[in-house]
Formats: C-alpha cells, sequence, structure tokens
C-alpha cells in the first residue's frame, strides 16, 4: 500500500506544478504583455505615420499596420521648413530652468515642513500641497498681468518663472514625505558633533534623499517639457514657442493637418522624457513610494 502511495506522489507534484504554472502564465504574463502592447502601441503608430509617404499614409486600402514604402519626407519638412529645432531648444532650457527653481524651493520647503516645529506646520503643508491641484485654466490670467507688469512677456523667462507656481508645491509636499523617511537621529548626532543646520541637511539628508530627490526632478521636467497652456497664452511669436505649441501651431493649418510631421514631431518630442525615466526609473519609484507612505 505504502509502495503505491509513493509512486503515485511524483505525479501529483507535477500536476500542482503544471497549474501553477498555467496560473501564472495568466496571472501574470498575459496582463504584464497586454499592458506593454496597449503602452507602447501609441509610440509605434507615431513611428508609421511619420514614416509613411502621404499617398500611403491617407490610402485606406493600405496596410495600417506596417510601412511599405519608408520615406524620411515628413522629418525633412519638420527640421527645414519649420522651428522645430529652436522649438526643441526652448523647451529644454525652459524645462531645466524651472525644474531647478522647484527643486530649491521644494528642497528647502520639504525640509522645514517635515523637520522643523513650528506652529500651523501641518496646515501649512496641507495648504502647499492643495495650491498645486488649483487648475491652470484659472491662474493664467492673473499671471498674465503679472508678466505683463514686469515686463517680460514673449521670453523664456515668462515660462521660467511662471512654471515654478505648479511644480513647486508637488515638489514640496513629494520631498516632504521623503525628508519624514529618513530617521531624525542622523541629524541630531551631527548637530550635537557642531554642525549647523544647513550642513547636516547638505551633507547628511540629501545624500539619503537622493531618490526622492530625482522622482521629485523627473516629475518637473516631465511636466515642464509637456506644459500647454501658459506657453500658448504667454508667448506669442514663433521663434519662442515651446515644442508644445509650436508644433500644434504651425503644423494644424485651418482644417489641414501634417499628419506626418505632426506624428514626426511629437515622436521626437518624446524622447527625452522617455531617456530620463528609463535612466533613473529605480529611484522615480523608490521615491515615489518613501513619498506616498511616509505623506
Amino acid at each position: 500500500m505504502s509502495a503505491v502511495v509513493h509512486a503515485q506522489a511524483p505525479s501529483h507534484g507535477v500536476g500542482v506544478d503544471s497549474t501553477s504554472g498555467t496560473r501564472r502564465i495568466f496571472v501574470f504574463w498575459v496582463p504584464l504583455i497586454a499592458f506593454i502592447v496597449l503602452t507602447l502601441f501609441p509610440f509605434y503608430w507615431m513611428l508609421l505615420a511619420s514614416l509613411k509617404a502621404n499617398s500611403e499614409l491617407y490610402n485606406l486600402r493600405s496596410f495600417p499596420f506596417w510601412v511599405s514604402t519608408p520615406t524620411l519626407d515628413h522629418y525633412k519638412y519638420l527640421f527645414e521648413r519649420t522651428l522645430y529645432a529652436r522649438w526643441l531648444m526652448n523647451t529644454l532650457i525652459v524645462s531645466v530652468a524651472s525644474t531647478a527653481i522647484s527643486l530649491l524651493f521644494g528642497i528647502l520647503a520639504g525640509y522645514a515642513l517635515a523637520r522643523l516645529r513650528f506652529w500651523g506646520a501641518g496646515v501649512l503643508g496641507v495648504a502647499v500641497f492643495i495650491s498645486y491641484l488649483v487648475p491652470q485654466t484659472l491662474l493664467f490670467i492673473p499671471m498674465f498681468d503679472v508678466i505683463k507688469t514686469l515686463n517680460i512677456g514673449d521670453t523664456r523667462w515668462a515660462l521660467i518663472l511662471t512654471y515654478p507656481t505648479f511644480l513647486i508645491p508637488f515638489c514640496t509636499a513629494l520631498l516632504m514625505g521623503y525628508f519624514k523617511s529618513i530617521p531624525r537621529e542622523l541629524e541630531e548626532s551631527a548637530l550635537i558633533d557642531g554642525s549647523s543646520r544647513l550642513r547636516a541637511l547638505l551633507y547628511i539628508v540629501l545624500p539619503l534623499a537622493m531618490p526622492g530627490i530625482l522622482s521629485a526632478g523627473i516629475f518637473a521636467f516631465t511636466l515642464s517639457w509637456n506644459e500647454f497652456i501658459y506657453a500658448l497664452v504667454f508667448i506669442t511669436t514663433t521663434p519662442m514657442k515651446t515644442l508644445p505649441v509650436g508644433v500644434v501651431n504651425e503644423l494644424i493649418r485651418g482644417d489641414v493637418f501634417f499628419w506626418g510631421s505632426l506624428m514626426a514631431g511629437a515622436l521626437l518630442g518624446s524622447v527625452p522624457v522617455a531617456l530620463i525615466y528609463s535612466f533613473f526609473v529605480e529611484h522615480y519609484v523608490a521615491g515615489l513610494t518613501a513619498g506616498a507612505v511616509k505623506g
């Protein structure tokens, strides 16, 4: 009887492993593959549209998911007939400058709200985050008056100084949660040894908070790169436009859409942000997780 039991045991284990493997495929791999396909399909579609000639692009009988005769005419039009390179440089300068300003003030404000004990710190932290939720459609009119008073309209400074108004609140809230996850004992030991508060922040807190700082910086850079409303209202001349506004205004003329060049511009405009995410994705996720848990 025992021999029969021992003989049947291996076959039972194989059945369990087979069932577990099948379940893993349907529970894990199928949703993962579906998610990857749905996420990357828009980029694949933009690539196809940017490489198709107009005759193939507007031919409804052609196979939509492949290119029969690839061409770079849309990319040539983008760089030769428009100021795409200038728009790209404007967007890069504005995004880097506004991100740097937002990180500087976000680090100082987040550290103060997380570490310094003063009356109303909790209420002030909530108020800072709530200010991030105010829609830009309510703010661009009063901000336009400020820009007009400062006489910086139609310049990069109009965007560099207004973008931090919605970037600093988020950076502050995220970094405040991350600073709370760092043990206070590290700073207290440095302060007891004679270090100043600023020195402890620079040499102890900031290195430990680097994942949170990177995640806040990536988020701020992405928002600045894709911002549309402020760039549309505050910038009027074509050479000073940013990438989202320039591509839309110059490649959509009335009811005529230059789809090939539009897709080429959108695809090239998404490359810098995609590269940043690919290099710092681990730190980005770690920073968001710690900020959400401790915030």
